[in-house]
């Protein structure tokens, strides 16, 4: 790699990885381990605009080369950036159609990196979105893999390695993210007769690739079991987590979710199928339930709290003690972030298309974020500095920061303590009320241990999503 090239690869990613630090709380990243040696296409889903750029390109272990819209190499100085970073553009029918000519030298741009034994990432779905569900994958990522192979005879060694993104809340502050790595798939396996049925072989390595992705994304593609999965996440997933016999070993919160909503998905579907009448039943319940929830105005996390007075009421007293104690912190941190946080969110939906404002509010707020908070900061310690000197700026610039997280925080655990305030006001207002919940609930909990039993007798241990059976 050119000296150039090197360095402003290493700024871009030092950059990104400092506003992604900043923007969210962890990213995890599974199963890296499966990414193999040679030429590597990712597959990945679309959910956050070009965040989605930003947390590949940080998180896989061997740096990647992105196929991205051309459009973005419309401004020069931009586009020399994005050459020079390994961006390569490419012309969709929707930007330009008189141009998708160019589209060949795209893949072969693409089929150079191979050459080189490098790794390509490409965006299927071809747009992006607000919601998680995976929509129609475009052909283009087939057409490249099975390209590329044919032109070496099916001895180029090239795999797809589908990734699933899974954004826990992708437009708030401090928010985590999942980067899940599936099985390698080997291109050639899919190679026979592509010269004769070419358009046959495109699509069944597209669905391919689009059921390995959806195995590793935590949303439930159909809706009519997606109340009821969430349902049974919310009662049960701190139970399931304990002596499942889908996960081997520790593995981080997110990760474990995606898992375990599959788990959960075809659990439902089994129940269904099998035990049709207690899954009725189970639904006519559970509607009583969430009535009674929305009559009370409780969450189904405050009901956890409602089981006991004794690690209720001390929970409550405790959380106000704290909320009192860390008031002037947070206060002050409050006040003094207020203003710019106010300019980011206004420039983030200025910038942004109101019908993908979630998808694109990640990278709009890093990026203004990047510029005002900056710009905030060194007013803050110009002004400090000039007013009291050294060192009392230094003090005032360490604490700056972190003020500045406490006041986030505490707005947050704000709301939390309003709720457990909520409950207080159940459990001493309406024992009936909380007696009637608590009975509900742990009905549906039977129901849930009963279609667990029947379930994991026809379960396999240690199959992960992504390795099933197709």
């Amino acid at each position: 790699m050119p000296a150039l090239e090197k360095s402003v690869v290493l700024a871009v990613t030092g950059a990104v990885r400092l506003l992604l630090g900043a923007y969210f709380r962890r990213i995890e990243v599974y199963h890296a381990d499966r990414v193999p040696a040679g030429p590597v296409l990712f597959v990945a889903n679309h959910p956050g605009s070009v965040t989605d750029a930003f947390v590949v390109g940080t998180s896989a272990p061997r740096r990647p080369h992105f196929l991205a819209t051309a459009q973005l190499f419309r401004f020069a100085p931009l586009a020399w950036l994005l050459h020079r970073a390994g961006i390569i553009p490419l012309n969709r029918r929707e930007d330009d159609p008189a141009a998708m000519r160019s589209v060949a030298d795209s893949f072969g741009a693409a089929h150079r990196v191979f050459d080189a034994g490098g790794v390509v990432v490409i965006f299927p779905e071809g747009v992006t979105y607000d919601d998680s569900r995976l929509r129609t994958l475009k052909s283009g990522a087939a057409r490249l893999a099975l390209d590329y192979e044919q032109r070496h005879a099916g001895r180029g060694g090239l795999h797809i390695v589908p990734l699933g993104l899974t954004y826990s809340a992708k437009e708030r502050f401090r928010s985590d993210v999942l980067v899940f790595f599936g099985p390698p798939l080997p291109v050639a396996n899919f190679l026979p007769q592509y010269a004769e049925r070419r358009k046959e072989c495109i699509a069944g390595l597209t669905e391919k690739i689009a059921r390995r992705m959806q195995a590793l994304l935590v949303h439930v593609p159909q809706m009519e079991r997606e109340h009821t999965v969430e349902a049974v996440k919310r009662l049960y997933l701190p139970r399931l987590r304990l002596g499942n016999l889908i996960i081997q070993g520790p593995v981080p919160a997110l990760t474990e979710e995606v898992v375990l909503t599959h788990t959960i998905a075809d659990a439902v579907d089994f129940a269904s199928r099998e035990m049709p009448e207690h899954m009725a039943a189970f639904l006519a319940r559970l509607r009583r339930y969430e009535g009674l929830l929305r009559r009370l105005h409780l969450s189904d996390e405050a009901v956890e709290e409602l089981a006991s007075h004794r690690r209720a009421l001390p929970r409550i007293l405790g959380w106000s003690a704290a909320a009192l104690l860390l008031l002037p912190v947070a206060a002050a941190g409050w006040l003094h972030w207020r203003l710019p946080t106010q300019l980011v969110e206004s420039l983030a939906r200025r910038f942004s298309d109101p019908k993908k404002r979630k998808a694109q509010a990640p990278h709009a707020r890093m990026l203004a974020g990047a510029v005002i908070y900056g710009a905030a900061f060194a007013l803050y310690v110009g002004l400090v500095q000039r007013w009291l000197g050294w060192p009392a700026s230094g003090w005032y610039a360490l604490a700056l920061p972190l003020t500045g997280f406490a006041g986030h925080y505490y707005l947050k655990q704000a709301a939390l303590l309003l709720g457990s305030a909520r409950t207080a006001s159940v459990l001493l207002r309406a024992p009936l009320a909380r007696r009637r919940v608590l009975r509900m609930r742990a009905a549906l909990i039977r129901d849930i241990e009963q279609v667990r039993r029947a379930y994991r007798a026809v379960l396999k241990p240690g199959l992960e999503p992504g390795a099933v059976a197709e």
